[in-house]
């Protein structure tokens, strides 16, 4: 069989390269032998090679003065015309083909390769020096303005901070927002954070505007300083979602704003929990969309959100994909609870996961040789957020107690384990932040100010921290981010549009992950039921919240008040007044029982008759049964009180009454004032007239 396969071993040659000095030389003087030999031969006028020589070196000249080559280069050329032409010339009158005319052009070659070589190399040589001489150009011209900066901030800060560094280099940012001066401190024991509790007294000095800081930090060695000083307010400017949704991983870091130098400002959640801090009108709420879209560009992150106001936070996410808006499209989050029993399902759940973890993949880990569960998206990482969380960890009702219990075990025990939280909060106050948990887990910390000064200690949010202060972001979106990376330092969160939202969601619905099998397992069905038709259609519009789930997944029992929650028309006054005279005269006739609940627990009430009659209240029966029960249990709550889902739990094993039923009783005892409703929103609890405090 024949070998089809060519080796080339020879050199290649590149006919599109120019001619260096030896080629040069070669082509030239074959050039002057060739038209020698054939004008000599067809008896061509010697002076045309004269004529054509003087003539290239004439072009020659005027291009290489465009080019602006040097003298010597110029004459090279033009001399190598002219001898070449002269030689052409005398070799057609005496003959080429002898050994003086072939001499000659020997030597005439030699010396025009040699001449090239060296016109060559001067001027690569002059080409550098300029180069060398513009950057020399600019440098001096940087190193004035550099030299003026150091010297003016040596000044200041001796001024001010009253100890005098010397300033070994001072760099540029390049969005040309401000600079970075690197110092070294004297001697004797000072510390950087000598000059960063003067942050406000240098910026003041510098006459610096409003919104930009000088700020102090370690240097490379605790003898230097790094100070950001801030020319620029780029706090002020409202900077929406970068439009690139590609993949990001939590190992590689997660965007959630920008430096005031416009770096990004990245939040690295594989071992820490973060803490989010953001009064009313700050931008928390946005913050938090931020926080769920870099989540969900994640391909080794599962998103679950608690959120106790309607499910606000988590729903945008959610809805594009309940919609129907694209074909197999899936929920931004993979759980949301709105209520405190989906909440509690939801951190059940997670305990679940992180125990189980902790067996099933030991073997993993073990190979991995780490004591860290290896997350990937094959085995991804569950990030807990939970929008005002710390103000449930700082709660005081029964309820939030509940939740708070489990939340904090969840910090506790499943860092290992892939599992991490954001919380957030509406101040940085000593409720919120007094948690040894939080304070020691919480290292990703952002404090939105939105020019907020009440409930906003910056001192307890970044401990250690100086020269912080609210009054530095005042607007809305601005605030301080500090990680275990990078110090506290101003930031800008992103505006995250509504529109981006069901974007991001599109974009990255086929990159979610799916929990590994291990964990789908713990977590067990209500986890594999959290987007059933009845636990979600309150996410729809004009849906009513669902019944309350047990643990289960059943109410305890058959929920007869299902059929009254429907909506009824209104009835009016003469409506209500023929069903008032048709009872009555029901009652007349049959002797039906009268209404149970009437008389506070306690009280002797009248036995209803045994003669034979309707007894329509019999279909009641049951309901007022727990309805009494419902009120007995708030009478013995005494001044403390309590909510309606602890009444709920209580009954519903017995009765299987719904949260929805406890919650329009209480509505009605406290429109007949037979309770009182102390609190508000999750905190609120309601308290028998008995004990109220005004009683």
């Amino acid at each position: 069989m024949a070998n089809n396969t060519a080796t080339n071993t020879g050199p290649v040659w590149d006919w599109a390269a120019g001619h260096g000095p030896v080629t040069g030389a070669l082509s030239a003087t074959t050039g002057c032998l060739a038209v020698a030999t054939t004008g000599a031969a067809a008896g061509m006028p010697p002076g045309w090679a004269l004529a054509i020589g003087t003539a290239g070196a004439i072009g020659h000249t005027v291009t290489s003065l465009r080019e602006r080559l040097s003298a010597r280069t110029i004459g090279m050329r033009a001399a190598s015309w002219l001898i070449g032409a002269g030689w052409t010339t005398w070799a057609m009158t005496t003959g080429p083909l002898n050994w003086a005319a072939l001499g000659s052009l020997a030597t005439f070659g030699v010396g025009m390769g040699a001449a090239a070589r060296a016109t060559l190399l001067r001027e690569e040589a002059r080409e550098l020096e300029a180069i060398a001489a513009a950057e020399r150009q600019i440098s001096r011209e940087l190193s004035a303005e550099r030299r003026a900066i150091a010297t003016e901030w040596v000044d200041r800060i001796k001024r001010v901070c009253g100890i005098t560094v010397r300033v070994l280099a001072v760099e540029q940012w390049p969005t040309g927002a401000g600079f970075t001066i690197d110092a070294e401190l004297p001697a004797g024991g000072t510390t950087y954070d000598k000059i960063a509790r003067e942050s406000a007294r240098l910026s003041a000095d510098a006459r610096l505007p409003h919104g930009c800081t000088a700020t102090a930090s370690q240097g490379i060695d605790q003898g230097r300083v790094l100070i950001d000083v801030t020319t620029v307010n780029v706090l002020a400017a409202e900077v929406t979602y970068p439009t690139d949704y590609g993949p990001l991983s939590l190992h590689t870091g997660i965007p959630w704003g920008l430096r005031t130098n416009a770096d990004e400002v990245r939040a690295y959640l594989r071992e820490q929990c973060a803490l989010v801090v953001g009064p009313t009108g700050s931008g928390k709420t946005n913050m938090v969309h931020t926080i769920l879209a870099g989540f969900a560009r994640t391909t080794d992150v599962l998103t679950w959100v608690i959120d106790l106001n309607a499910g606000s936070a988590g729903l945008p996410w959610v809805r594009p994909a309940l919609a129907g808006d694209g074909e197999g499209m899936r929920p931004g989050v993979d759980w949301l609870a709105s209520t405190a029993e989906e909440a509690e399902l939801m951190l059940d759940a997670v305990v679940r996961v992180a125990k189980h973890r902790k067996m099933a993949y030991q073997d993993l880990m073990s190979k991995a040789n780490t004591d860290l569960l290896p997350v990937s998206a094959q085995i991804p990482q569950i990030m807990l957020v939970i929008d005002e969380g710390a103000e449930i960890l700082a709660g005081t009702d029964k309820e939030s107690r509940k939740l708070a219990a489990k939340i904090l075990e969840v910090i506790r025990i499943a860092r290992a384990m892939g599992i991490r939280t954001v919380l957030t909060a509406l101040g940085a106050t000593g409720a919120v932040l007094g948690n040894l948990m939080i304070r020691r887990e919480a290292k990703v910390r952002v404090a939105l100010t939105g020019g907020e000064t009440e409930g906003m200690d910056l001192g307890k949010q970044f401990p250690g921290s100086r020269g912080l202060r609210v009054d530095q972001a005042p607007y809305k979106g601005a605030g301080f981010m500090g990680t275990p990376e990078s110090a506290p330092a101003l930031f800008k969160s992103w505006r995250i549009l509504p529109n981006q939202i069901r974007d991001i969601v599109a974009a990255t619905s086929d990159r979610h992950p799916t929990l590994d099998t291990v964990s789908s397992k713990a977590a067990g069905p209500e986890y594999a039921r959290r987007w059933d038709h009845a636990r979600t259609a309150w996410m729809r519009d004009d849906q009513p919240a669902p019944p309350t789930q047990r643990e289960n997944g059943s109410t305890g029992g058959l929920n007869l008040s299902a059929l009254r929650d429907e909506q009824r028309p209104a009835r009016t006054s003469a409506e209500e007044e023929l069903a008032r005279r048709f009872r009555e005269q029901i009652d007349a006739q049959f002797a039906t029982a009268p209404e149970p609940g009437t008389t506070e627990p306690g009280a002797a009430t009248e036995q209803p008759p045994t003669a034979a009659g309707l007894n329509l209240s019999a279909l009641r029966g049951e309901d007022n049964a727990a309805k009494d029960a419902a009120l007995a249990l708030l009478l013995a709550a005494g001044p403390e009180g309590t909510g309606a889902s602890a009444i709920a739990r209580a009954l519903a094993d017995e009765h299987g009454t719904t949260r929805q039923t406890v919650v329009g009783w209480l509505k009605t005892w406290t429109d007949d004032g037979t309770a009182v409703r102390v609190g508000a929103g999750t905190k609120a609890r309601y308290v028998h007239h008995r004990h109220a405090p005004e009683a």
